[in-house]
């Protein structure tokens, strides 16, 4: 098989409007100006609201920091490094606390497709169809690896810490 890889670290930060952070976009498929599926690492300075993108269901994962709190509508949700994946409606009001300074987080955002995200630690082999948009980001090396699978079969992952991505365009 043959991934895509995407290094953290080489990719051009877009400041926020609010000042509130920066966010590094790893992946927009299948292209930048009609996304179905974006994947980005965000660096939150400061509390404040998420932009909203109505239509589209999104999931965030705390990467690094002590964590936030996120509000939607009534509910207030504490997320840490140690949190499964949030998922969430994309168009709905949120407001983001930071828990005690600065954190980075992963976002995946889809539009007009299905998909999961999940947390995995160590080794698995993790059965995926045929068309199924695959993606791996590692925390520890910072690394997004993407493809769409040609086949059915099993893609094995071994990270001590890595956010797993299976989406169905």
């Amino acid at each position: 098989m043959s991934w895509n890889i995407v290094r953290l670290g080489e990719v051009a930060a877009t400041p926020w409007r609010n000042g509130g952070g920066v966010t590094r976009e790893l992946l927009a498929w299948p292209d930048a100006g009609d996304w179905r599926v974006r994947m980005s690492v965000a660096q939150v300075a400061q509390d404040g609201p998420f932009s909203r993108f109505p239509g589209v269901q999104r999931w965030f994962a705390v990467l690094d920091g002590a964590g936030v709190r996120l509000r939607l509508d009534a509910t207030t949700h504490a997320l840490t490094r140690d949190s499964r994946p949030f998922e969430f409606d994309g168009g709905a009001a949120t407001d983001c606390e930071l828990i005690a300074g600065p954190t980075q987080d992963f976002n995946l955002m889809l539009r007009g497709c299905a998909g999961r995200m999940r947390r995995l630690r160590g080794a698995q082999q993790l059965p995926c169809r045929a068309g199924t948009l695959a993606a791996i980001f590692d925390i520890a090396a910072g690394t997004l690896s993407w493809r769409i699978l040609d086949a059915d079969g099993a893609v094995h992952v071994e990270a001590p810490d890595a956010l797993w991505m299976e989406i169905t365009p």
